[in-house]
């Protein structure tokens, strides 16, 4: 296993994030098997993989659960557990949101479920527009003072937002954000002048979901083929929005340097994303031990200067500003 530093931080993670959201059984395509997902945790982390990423919306707390009892039998002190607070947790006033109430209520479950005294990294799922960022910043802040959190971090917002969040840590002297979960992949490129231009200058860990564009780049579906009824894109407008020219192109270009240096579309998906400076540890949701060591493989898969183009020049990135 390879292990890199999140962002500006002494903070040891492994170049793999063990996606935990689909330890669960709020949707149909999630493992819902308690026992197999306690057990693909510890492959994971027998594998050298210490870092673990969840949220509290996620099957509405059973994925914390899920991590708490792997947790169990393991050495905490070794692994970086990240968790997410945001969404809706219950009905009616404060259910959701970055208030200091939602916040510090929500740390608190968190870690009831996850059977910990800490999280090493808590993040906000989303940016709160009805709630000064000056309040959640400060109710952060005090999960750190009180020892519940060692460090904090951001997902899914505007560039724009984000800064304005790490600006007002610097001038109010609150902890500043160590990392962004942002959506990168070959095929989705739109962060790389808006939020990656943000963590690159202001050395922020890049922490990405969806790495394989919901599965789209294991190289699974077919262009000229329906989905299987099975499969996720079947059930899944967010997977089939993926299905456009442009991507198809992308994908074609991935299985070629597959094949060229002996690997699967998916390994050498991640492998582009490795390559890219920005980016500190993927976020990857195995539900098998296949395609746990599948993912692991990437790790191995080197690519040249040209092959890393080849990948990137089917698709033409939305910009946040003309380019001359």
């Amino acid at each position: 296993m390879e292990y890199t530093k999140l962002g500006s931080t002494g903070l040891d993670v492994s170049r793999l994030c063990l996606g935990c959201m689909n330890f669960g059984s709020e949707r149909d395509w999630m493992l819902n098997d308690t026992d197999a997902s306690v057990s693909l945790i510890h492959e994971a982390v027998d594998a050298g993989i210490n870092f673990l990423d969840t949220a509290n919306v996620y099957s509405r707390g059973e994925s914390e659960e899920i991590v708490g009892e792997a947790l169990a039998s393991h050495d905490r002190s070794k692994l970086v557990v990240a968790t997410k607070v945001y969404g809706e947790m219950h009905d009616g006033p404060n259910g959701s949101g970055l208030s200091r109430k939602h916040v510090i209520d929500q740390c608190e479950a968190s870690l009831d479920r996850l059977g910990t005294d800490y999280v090493d990294l808590y993040q906000i799922h989303r940016w709160d527009e009805e709630t000064p960022i000056e309040e959640t910043l400060a109710a952060l802040d005090h999960l750190i003072e009180t020892g519940r959190v060692r460090y904090v971090g951001a997902s899914t917002m505007t560039a724009y937002q984000f800064t304005k969040a790490l600006y007002t840590s610097d001038i109010e002297d609150y902890t500043r954000f160590a990392c962004m979960q942002p959506e990168y992949s070959a095929v989705a490129r739109h962060e790389e002048e808006n939020l990656l231009e943000v963590c690159a200058g202001e050395d922020v860990a890049v922490i990405p979901w969806s790495p394989l564009a919901g599965g789209f780049l294991t190289g699974k579906y077919d262009r000229n083929e329906d989905p299987d009824p099975d499969s996720r894109a079947a059930k899944s407008d967010s997977v089939r929005s993926y299905f456009t020219t442009d991507n198809w192109a992308v994908l074609d270009a991935v299985r070629s340097v597959a094949d060229a240096v002996d690997a699967t579309p998916t390994q050498v998906a991640l492998a582009w994303l490795l390559e890219q400076d920005v980016v500190t540890a993927p976020i990857v949701g195995p539900k098998t031990s296949e395609q746990l060591r599948e993912v692991l493989g990437a790790l191995d898969v080197t690519l040249t200067d040209d092959q890393v183009d080849h990948i990137a020049a089917p698709k033409t990135p939305t910009y946040s500003r003309p380019v001359s």
